[in-house]
């Protein structure tokens, strides 16, 4: 008896990437795949840039969009039509977490903003991309700068006239912008000028915006660092301060991907800050004071985090329901009944809980749990010079207590 080998089977979705310049800018295994594919799905625009001769049936995407048909025909050759590079803000991603890496083929093509990024001679590893499509504009604030280089795939034609408005609503009025409608095909034009003169109106719906950053004088310097200015936030007061912020984000260390729960967020500094550490970070802020919860919808739009979720009510019963977290931040509420206790248990294994009290109450709180649970507790106290007559004296802050403890089955009973 002989084994008989058997090579790995054919992939049996193939991504094709397709730009401006249609079926003739396609490679020979992207032509070869739509051939011999039994139905191709994709955008109404792409499906007529497919000639004739194609015998496969054509399928455009439903509304809203749902990639259950896809599915639903595993086994059958099938091929789905995206713009440029798939893997890129685009189908063949959304694809690729549904399916194995051996069921999936993907052909791009150079991508909108590989070809962007060479017309306007930019550094593409140096370009910041944000894409707008389903996405707020409010997205942009957090990578705004002084200097920098964005590329901004956009929602529609009205996207560069309302992104104009937001730079100099945000003092970069003199920031240089290109628009380049229908890049790569034979109808590719581009528009340049100045945000604060900016009259082109509205432009072809398939467009690309490349910005070259440029603030004014008076523009309110946000960095990348844990620790933003307190004038950056509306608030009532109810507002961890500018180094207390700083220390406590560095206790929760945030990473790519993970979630915080941030809790009596007060005006929301702590999830805003976890969020701007990486663009996949997620946070969740429950409130439930309505002017607070105000204050939080400001401060997440203008800050560049319009993707964080509030939740109005308060610890522990509005916990209930929400996606594990990886971390807690408790700023308000540390003595409400089951609030430390509803925390900790929700936290994941591995996860990091930190609290903060500056009332006596508070710290009892905080110590009663540092003795059951373990971790760390530290007195943070802060002092700013002020007048006093003719010269200056120290002004004290409350004194803040600062528990950390990280929830490990090993440790922690």
């Amino acid at each position: 008896m002989h084994a008989k080998e058997f090579g790995p089977r054919p992939a049996w979705l193939t991504v094709v990437g397709i730009g401006e310049d249609g079926f003739a800018g396609l490679g020979r295994p992207a032509r070869r795949a739509l051939l011999d594919a039994h139905i191709v799905y994709g955008g109404a625009r792409h499906l007529a840039m497919l000639p004739p001769r194609l015998r496969a049936q054509r399928e455009a995407w439903p509304q809203p969009f749902d990639l259950s048909a896809v599915l639903a025909r595993r086994g059958t050759p099938v091929c789905v039509l995206a713009s440029g590079d798939p893997m890129l803000f685009g189908v063949g991603a959304v694809l690729a977490r549904q399916l194995p890496a051996e069921e999936l083929h993907v052909l791009p093509a150079p991508s909108s903003v590989s070809l962007a990024a060479a017309r306007m001679g930019w550094a593409l590893q140096q370009v910041k991309t944000v894409s707008l499509v389903g996405r707020p504009l409010a997205a942009l604030n957090t990578v705004m700068h002084d200097g920098a280089c964005l590329l901004v795939l956009s929602a529609d034609g009205d996207t560069p006239a309302a992104l104009t408005t937001l730079l100099m609503a945000r003092g970069y009025g003199a920031s240089r912008m290109t628009v380049f409608e229908h890049l790569g095909g034979v109808h590719e034009r581009r528009i340049d000028g100045r945000a604060d003169a900016w009259s082109a109106g509205t432009v072809a719906a398939l467009n690309l915006i490349a910005v070259e950053c440029r603030a004014d004088g008076q523009v309110l310097r946000l960095p990348l660092t844990p620790g933003l200015p307190d004038e950056a936030y509306r608030n009532d007061g109810q507002l961890t301060k500018r180094d207390m912020r700083a220390i406590t984000l560095a206790r929760l260390a945030p990473a790519p991907g993970e979630l915080l729960w941030d809790v009596g967020a007060g005006s929301g500094s702590i999830g805003i800050e976890w969020m701007r550490t990486h663009p996949d970070c997620r946070a969740i802020a429950i409130e439930s004071h309505p002017e607070r919860q105000a204050f939080i919808e400001y401060n997440r739009e203008a800050l560049g985090v319009p993707t964080l979720q509030l939740v109005a009510g308060r610890a522990p019963a509005a916990l209930e329901g929400l996606d594990t977290p990886d971390a807690v931040f408790i700023g308000g509420g540390v003595t409400g009944p089951g609030v430390l206790d509803t925390c900790w248990a929700r936290l994941r294994e591995g996860g990091r809980l930190v609290a903060n009290a500056v009332t006596v109450q508070g710290e009892a709180a905080l110590s009663a749990w540092h003795a059951q649970h373990g971790g760390t507790l530290t007195r943070i106290a802060l002092s700013e010079t002020e007048p006093l007559g003719r010269f200056d004296t120290w002004r004290p802050a409350l004194p803040v207590t600062l528990l950390e403890v990280c929830k490990r089955e090993d440790r922690y009973a």
